[in-house]
């Protein structure tokens, strides 16, 4: 009975770690999630740029799988070459090694302060990013006690007999070992819990250190098991390469290390001889050793993977261009015309974001929510590729009236990428907030809100009219939408402040959600104003410089 509570407390521990683990990524994905992704995207110029990146990027989100899904999503719409991909993820192995150094120092003790700060700041940042750090701060507090914890839990039975006995036959078996460990990682989904839980035994001399070192490689094998069983479309083979590479890697990784455990543990206990430590130096060290052995053979290994997982042409997916057709750079009216529709689609994407996030400020359906942040990758990687087809024809060819449309393809598209940046770095964050706090709008400012969106839905139909059939007269009432765009804010917040005047529903946290969606939604009029109207009115010569009042002179 006694030992069955120490079990079931040593899970508990256990159960804490992966949860303060799991604070700390969430935490850092929801503040940091959309410029870490836009810091990877644009950091990729060669293998071993990306290498690097996904070190950085790994190290602040402490998961190697958000990475990875970043780079598979990448892969898989062309951004990124594999050979690319496999770096970043070679970056992102060492860059989950960083953490546990930190932690493989002695600094339990800061632990209730790590908590208290993080408190509060969750509990007074009135900044949604104020409070993701909190979050932050109180898992690796958590992390920290619960290491402490588990430390303590085991040391009283390192000389046990029967528990010797056991782990004798175990570390007896490195191949055991590998297989344990990777088996736990797999079940925990996270490498860094299960090194971490390897470092603490070690320490407290549950296990040798030659058997710790096996274990650590069997976290590392684990770790690659999930993306391959879980990640990629079942449809599309070429979504898996990315995750069978890294799973290659990572076992031919585990071979050699395997090959030279017992030089490599009497050397690594020479030179550091506190046990966690130990065990936090070979995790970095395999994997530093792993980065330089695969980096020069990814190109080999990427010809490999897209033989054994060819392609499977799917025209379903929506970030894929359609209308981008090569032959037609032949005749510069011809390829305006295809890009032209192509950037409809985009039109089209921003239409149903409009509308997911109409829904969820009306339903409170967060998935909508969702859903919604996620369609502004098709907005990217279709304004990507317009840019790069366009880019791509020969101007020599072209005539006043191509570079004329050319550029106002490229505004068009541009601008409706960023109005869906708005909606999903802002708008969509928002209304998640309000869901998942629990917040409500007054009647009257929910409606003022909705209207807002509806003539935004409406201005978006114009702006792509405007853009097709470039009418100067359609141009100049969407141009004027800017200014009554303006006056419906201003009539919005007077009428909003009047209610916290009076006393009405409105909480001070509602208002100030209130107020950043109401700017919000002007800030995306004003792009779909710029996208259509303005190139119009500017080729007509109606398009002034400068709102400023000139002066007047005597």
């Amino acid at each position: 009975m006694e030992i069955s509570l120490k079990l079931l407390e040593i899970a508990g521990m256990i159960a804490l770690l992966l949860w303060g683990l799991h604070m700390v990524q969430t935490g850092i994905q929801r503040a940091y999630g959309p410029e870490l992704r836009r810091f990877l995207s644009s950091a990729l110029g060669n293998r071993f740029k990306a290498f690097f990146a996904g070190i950085g990027v790994t190290a602040i989100l402490q998961s190697s799988t958000a990475t990875g899904l970043m780079a598979t999503a990448f892969t898989a719409e062309g951004l990124i070459s594999l050979v690319t991909a496999l770096a970043i993820m070679l970056g992102a192995n060492v860059g989950t090694t960083l953490i546990v150094q930190v932690l493989s120092f002695d600094i339990t003790q800061i632990a209730p302060v790590f908590i208290l700060i993080g408190v509060l700041m969750f509990r007074r940042g009135g900044v949604t990013r104020t409070r993701d750090l909190g979050r932050v701060v109180i898992g690796l507090g958590m992390m920290l006690l619960s290491l402490h914890l588990v430390h303590g839990a085991v040391a009283p039975y390192a000389d046990a007999p029967g528990l010797r006995t056991v782990l004798t036959a175990i570390t007896a078996a490195p191949v055991l070992n590998v297989l344990l460990a990777a088996a736990l990682t797999w079940l925990a989904h996270s490498s860094v819990a299960i090194v971490l839980l390897i470092m603490s035994f070690a320490s407290a001399g549950i296990i040798p250190l030659e058997a710790a070192f096996a274990l650590v490689l069997g976290a590392n094998l684990g770790t690659a098991i999930n993306p391959w069983l879980e990640g990629g479309n079942n449809s599309d083979p070429a979504s898996k390469r990315l995750p069978l590479g890294n799973l290659l890697n990572r076992m031919a990784g585990c071979v050699l290390a395997l090959a030279a455990l017992e030089p490599a543990t009497n050397h690594i206990a020479r030179i550091i001889p506190d046990p966690a430590q130990a065990v936090a130096a070979f995790h970095l060290v395999f994997n530093l050793f792993l980065a330089v052995l695969m980096l020069p053979t990814l190109p080999l290994l990427a010809r490999l993977l897209c033989r054994w997982l060819p392609t499977r042409n799917d025209g379903s997916d929506p970030a894929k261009p359609v209308y981008l057709d090569d032959d037609a750079k032949a005749s510069p009216p011809i390829a305006m015309a295809v890009a032209a529709r192509e950037a409809l689609r985009m039109a089209d994407t921003l239409q149903q974001m409009l509308a997911g996030v109409e829904d969820a400020l009306e339903n409170g359906d967060r998935k909508r929510a969702a859903q919604t942040r996620r369609m502004d990758d098709i907005l990217d990687h279709l304004n990507t590729a317009i840019k790069e087809y366009l880019t791509s024809l020969d101007v020599r060819t072209f005539d006043d009236r191509d570079r004329r449309r050319m550029r106002e393809i490229l505004t068009f598209a541009t601008n409706l990428e960023q109005a869906g940046d708005v909606i999903e770095r802002d708008l969509v964050n928002l209304t998640s907030k309000r869901i998942k706090r629990g917040l409500t709008f007054s009647p009257e400012g929910q409606r003022e809100l909705l209207d807002m969106l509806e003539r935004l839905e409406s201005n978006l139909r114009s702006a792509t009219a405007v853009f097709m059939n470039e009418d100067p007269r359609m141009a100049r009432k969407l141009a004027r939408e800017k200014e009554a765009f303006r006056d419906l804010e201003e009539r919005t917040i007077n009428a909003h402040f009047q209610r916290l005047q009076a006393g009405r529903q409105d909480s001070t946290e509602t208002s100030t959600l209130h107020l950043d969606i109401v700017r919000d939604l002007k800030r995306i009029n004003a792009h779909l104003v710029a996208a259509a109207a303005y190139p119009v009115l500017k080729d007509q010569g109606e398009l002034l410089t400068s709102r400023l009042k000139l002066p007047k002179h005597g």
